[in-house]
Parts: structure tokens; C-alpha cells; sequence
């Protein structure tokens, strides 16, 4: 189990000099940019006859035809934005400086908390101005360190990204999703861990979606199906939750949910919880507020069952011991409380509070057979640790003023998938 700990007083020190170099600076310059201003020709923007009419209500829109991202129109006219844009900008004459002051700034080693999968002990680096950083790793604590993955070579000019990767249950597998040209579209590549070497063709077409295995079997995703036109623009309004088997095709991948009327959402997303018995199901149609369910994944007909029917609230599994589930929720409780409850009678009326709501906010993690309490109180971090009886053990003495994150471990819900456009696993920290 890691715990991060940082402080923001010398981040702090850093953004008030800048602060100050740029007013500063910005000052002196004032007359001249009413000069530079005073040069801008923004190009013409037509206007059109277009309305549309909502609850009897007629709402013009002038400027409709700019929302077809695919014609030259539009592509022409963002050109001509652009041109005048970077013309000013490359006339300020602390641009330069500011951007010189920020690079010395950032240039630093950054490496994120270390996190273990099968063999090896794997962590994020930057050298100090890496696009993206880098995943090392090392086999047990006296290995080599080596590249496992670099995101940086994914395209030649950087543009392509890594957006989440997850490990099966004995970390001989690995699946990592690629976004492209920064696209919320991605491809989601399986690579052996030992040889590096991708076992299977990408799965394609994936949006808003984590990673999380069942075993070594495959794992579960979520995807639209593709619209037709352009893929910025195209409206996607339900999701799927989909289980691929390795070394089949994606053509013969199951669809859990998001196939009846009834199961449509804006959102769906689904994890496994460590243990492999439960797969969990949260449906949303916007960003807060969802329904949930889960499927016991050890049982013959995969029954889907109903922990919550409504989206009033945000309740998410923390964790589960054997048949017993351990809910996150703000449903009542505005600033979070923790419940427990028997997954063969999940609903609402079978919870029992184990850590009831408090004048603080709560915001709970679990590892090492523990639930781990973070409360912000006065802008400061206070994290109590419990024992899944809802015990308290102790508050964990934190070393100095500041916000603590990054509480993590085995025994909890691996691979945590919300149904929004997050990403998965250890993101680097750079603080």
C-alpha cells in the first residue's frame, strides 16, 4: 500500500513569481498592445438564416454552419481565426520570457507512486519536459529498471496519447488504450508483458471507457456504436458494456448491458471486483447522479441485479468481502457516508451506515484490508484509518500542512472503472 503525500508551499512560491513577472511585465506593456490591438483584422463570419424552435420558443443560430467540422468552409475559416490569433500572440514581447521562466520551472524528474503487477514493480517517470511520461519497471526490488512503455512513440509529432492501461489478474497480460490525435475515440492494444509483443488485433472504436479484467480471460470496455459523419461532432448517446475474450475477435465480443431499451444510457461503465466474483455495473445519463447493479460472475445464469434504480445519487462499491458490499454513497448524505450491505439483497432498505455522513467531506479508498477516510477539514488533509466493521484504528499522522491523495492497494477494487471519460490506473503525479 503507497501513500502520497505532497505540500504546495514551494508550488505556491513558484506561481507567485510568475504571477509577478507577468504583471509586472504586463504593465510596461500596456501601450504597446493597445498599438497591436489596434492592427487586428478578424475575418469576416457570414451569417445565415437558421433557427430552431424549442418548447414553442424560436432560437435563432446564425452561426449554425460552423458546427460541420468536416467542410472546407469551416476548416478555411478557423485558418483565418488562427492566422490573426498567433499573429498577435507571437508579437507579445514577454511570451517568451514567461515561457522561459515556466520551462526552468517544470524541468525537473517527476515519478509517480510505484505499483506492483505480477512479477514486477512498475512506476511513471518524466525526465522534466517528456510530452507524456514514461512507464518503467523492474522485476522485484533488486531488478533492472527498464522501459515498459513509452507513450512518446506512439506518433511521430506526439500527438497520440496514452489514455489508461490495466494489467490482468496475474500481470502476464496487459491492455493499454491509445487516444489518437487526442480523440476521445481509442483503440485498445494486449501486449504479453514478458516479450512486449501485442498477442491480438487492437479493439477499435472505444470511447469512455476504462479496462478491467475478469481473471486472465479477457476483460470488460464500453463503446458506442460509431456514428456516421464526423467523430468530434456525431452525437453518441448510448453506451454498451462489452466483454472481449482474448484471442477472439471483436466482432464476437458479448454485450453485457446497454442493449435493451430499458438498459439505454448515456454512460455505462463496469468493474471486477478483485476477487473476481462480482462484475459491477454503473449506468448515467450525465455527470453526476447514477444507477447501479451488479452480476455475480460465478454463477450459471449471470442474473442482472438491482442495487440502485434511480440516478438521484453518486453510490459507487468501495470494496466487497465475500457476498458483503461496501457502498460509497452520497444518497441522503451530501458529504458521503460508507454502507454496507448483503449483495443478494442489495437494495436501498438493506443498507446498514458503517461510516456514517459528518460535517466534513468524505472521500474514501481501501487497501491492505482497511478503509481509508480523507476528510478536507480547513483546507487541509485528516485521513482515519477503519477496519471493514467500521472501527476506528487511528488517524494517520500526516507529515505537514497540505492534501493527501493517491491512497491505493491490493484488496480493493482492481482496475476502478467510473462510466465518464476518465482514465485508468496511476496517472503520474507532477507535484
Amino acid at each position: 500500500m503507497t501513500l502520497k503525500k505532497y505540500t504546495s508551499n514551494g508550488l505556491k512560491r513558484n506561481w507567485l513569481l510568475i504571477s509577478f513577472l507577468i504583471l509586472f511585465t504586463a504593465c510596461n506593456q500596456i501601450e504597446q498592445e493597445k498599438t497591436m490591438k489596434k492592427d487586428l483584422d478578424y475575418p469576416n463570419t457570414k451569417k445565415i438564416e437558421f433557427s430552431d424552435t424549442y418548447f414553442d420558443t424560436e432560437i435563432k443560430d446564425p452561426y449554425r454552419w460552423l458546427e460541420d467540422d468536416l467542410s472546407e468552409e469551416t476548416e478555411s475559416w478557423v485558418k483565418e481565426q488562427n492566422k490573426v490569433t498567433f499573429n498577435y500572440l507571437d508579437q507579445i514581447p514577454f511570451k517568451e520570457k514567461i515561457e522561459n521562466i515556466i520551462e526552468d520551472l517544470w524541468n525537473y524528474e517527476k515519478y509517480s507512486s510505484p505499483f506492483k503487477e505480477g512479477n514486477y514493480i512498475y512506476f511513471y517517470k518524466n525526465d522534466g519536459l517528456q510530452n507524456q511520461s514514461v512507464i518503467y519497471r523492474k522485476k522485484g526490488e533488486e531488478g533492472e529498471t527498464e522501459v515498459f512503455l513509452d507513450p512518446n512513440k506512439f506518433s511521430e509529432d506526439g500527438s497520440d496519447s496514452l489514455a489508461g492501461i490495466s494489467f490482468s489478474s496475474d500481470g502476464s497480460l496487459a491492455a493499454y488504450a491509445i487516444s489518437e490525435d487526442g480523440s476521445d475515440w481509442r483503440k485498445i492494444y494486449v501486449i504479453d508483458v514478458e516479450t512486449k509483443e501485442q498477442i491480438e488485433d487492437p479493439i477499435i472504436d472505444v470511447k469512455f471507457s476504462g479496462i478491467s479484467w475478469k481473471g486472465n480471460e479477457g476483460f470488460f470496455y464500453s463503446s458506442y456504436v460509431k456514428p456516421k459523419g464526423s467523430e468530434l461532432s456525431a452525437k453518441t448517446d448510448s453506451h454498451r458494456l462489452f466483454f472481449h475474450k482474448i484471442n477472439t475477435n471483436q466482432s464476437e465480443d458479448l454485450v453485457i448491458f446497454g442493449d435493451k431499451e430499458e438498459e439505454k444510457r448515456r454512460y455505462v461503465g463496469g468493474y471486477v471486483t478483485e476477487d473476481d466474483k462480482y462484475l459491477i455495473i454503473q449506468g448515467a445519463n450525465s455527470t453526476s447522479g447514477n444507477d447501479l447493479y451488479l452480476i455475480e460472475l460465478e454463477s450459471d445464469d449471470k442474473e442482472l441485479v438491482q442495487i440502485l434504480s434511480d440516478m438521484s445519487s453518486d453510490t459507487y462499491l468501495l470494496n466487497n468481502i465475500g457476498s458483503t458490499l461496501y457502498l460509497s454513497t452520497n444518497r441522503g448524505a451530501p458529504n458521503q457516508k460508507i454502507v454496507k450491505v448483503n449483495a443478494n439483497k442489495p437494495t436501498e432498505e438493506n443498507w446498514i451506515d458503517l461510516i456514517p455522513e459528518t460535517e466534513n467531506v468524505l472521500s474514501p479508498s481501501t487497501g491492505a484490508g482497511f478503509i481509508f477516510a480523507e476528510y478536507m477539514i480547513d483546507a487541509n488533509s485528516t485521513v482515519f484509518q477503519y477496519n471493514f466493521d467500521g472501527k476506528l484504528i487511528r488517524e494517520i499522522k500526516l507529515p505537514g500542512i497540505g492534501s493527501s491523495g493517491a491512497i491505493s492497494g491490493k484488496e480493493m477494487i482492481k482496475n476502478f472503472t467510473l462510466p465518464l471519460p476518465i482514465t485508468l490506473h496511476p496517472l503520474p503525479f507532477t507535484n
